[in-house]
């Protein structure tokens, strides 16, 4: 049986043989905890409420889950076409729920490499999973500095409850 090949680490059942797991089970359940928070940390904020997270000199947006749970319901995704090319702070497109319809702007200076087309037949991925699924374009980063103008998690949630109170 394959629960026998398992052996009790602490908390975490473990392969007995690591010849047996595929190596993401390998990494030790610590490490692997490590990782998503820092994955977490490099996500950037917008006052407007975009977030970005760049890879590799591509960054890819979304709106927080703040801004997705006061639209409420997102019926339609306006997004730009590929290959526009943005500044920081210009429009790029619009969400609009059933509650209201919100611009969407950009966090840095870059072009656009990709749009999500799943929100084309599916727009409430947004609302589901803001910050996997749900994400809205993909674009260059033309000028990395301008990241540092941006909020982290951590004070973004500062900045939501300043203007909540």
């Amino acid at each position: 049986m394959a629960w026998r090949a398992l052996r009790r680490v602490g908390p975490v059942l473990v392969p007995r043989c690591s010849r047996l797991s595929p190596p993401s089970l390998r990494v030790p359940a610590a490490r692997r905890l490590a990782t998503s928070s820092l994955v977490l940390s490099a996500r950037k904020f917008t006052d407007k409420h975009e977030w970005i997270t760049v890879e590799n000199g591509i960054g890819t947006v979304g709106i927080s889950n703040f801004a997705q749970e006061a639209l409420g319901d997102v019926v339609y995704c306006s997004l730009p076409e590929i290959g526009t090319k943005l500044s920081k702070h210009d429009e790029f497109g619009a969400l609009e729920s059933v509650k209201a319809a919100s611009e969407l702007y950009s966090p840095l200076s870059g072009e656009v490499t990709e749009i999500n087309a799943a929100l084309a037949d599916n727009p409430g991925l947004v609302n589901k999973s803001c910050y996997q699924d749900g994400w809205l374009i993909k674009m260059t980063v033309e000028n990395p500095a301008e990241l540092d103008e941006l909020m982290n998690e951590d004070a973004y949630e500062k900045y939501i409850k300043s203007i909540e109170d």
